[in-house]
């Protein structure tokens, strides 16, 4: 499918839009629908300038079809920022036509132009497709650091 995407950082009149995609994308990694609260937490977010949203419509209809997230992260070594891609999706439908790499285009020039050292992200090991896209596109796996989590 070929299909022609207008991709702009969301504002506030994109709320709607993007919480749909947003719940979906949830969704997709075994959460549950909760339309409500994916909104207040993306309001919250645009509020406190606390992440950049990119929202992907077509341009046949204004459709929004796909988004990513970046949040911000410093490090205290280099004393540069970083942004955190923790969210790109593409409604299922529109996959496999582009879109994700033009969100990651999207957000590669948004990291360059606020001078940051780089763009870190995470994938499930399974996701394969999603693997092969990063790798075309310059990212490369970390094989250097462990990643800890403690969850609370």
């Amino acid at each position: 499918m070929s299909v022609s995407v207008h991709i702009s950082q969301a504002t506030y009149k994109d709320l709607a839009s993007v919480t749909h995609l947003f719940d979906q994308y949830r969704q997709f990694y075994g959460q549950p629908s909760d339309p409500e609260g994916a909104q207040a937490f993306l309001f919250r977010l645009m509020e406190h300038r606390e992440s950049v949203i990119f929202v992907a419509k077509d341009e046949e209809n204004g459709k929004a079809v796909g988004f990513a997230q970046l949040y911000p992260v410093f490090s205290s070594l280099s004393m540069q920022r970083s942004w955190i891609l923790n969210d790109l999706y593409v409604l299922k439908e529109y996959r496999n036509s582009g879109i994700g790499k033009q969100l990651l285009d999207a957000v590669s020039e948004y990291a360059v132009e606020s001078k940051a050292k780089g763009i870190a992200l995470e994938t499930g090991v399974g996701n394969k497709g999603a693997q092969k896209l990063y790798e075309q596109l310059g990212y490369t796996r970390d094989d250097e650091y462990y990643h800890y989590y403690l969850n609370l």
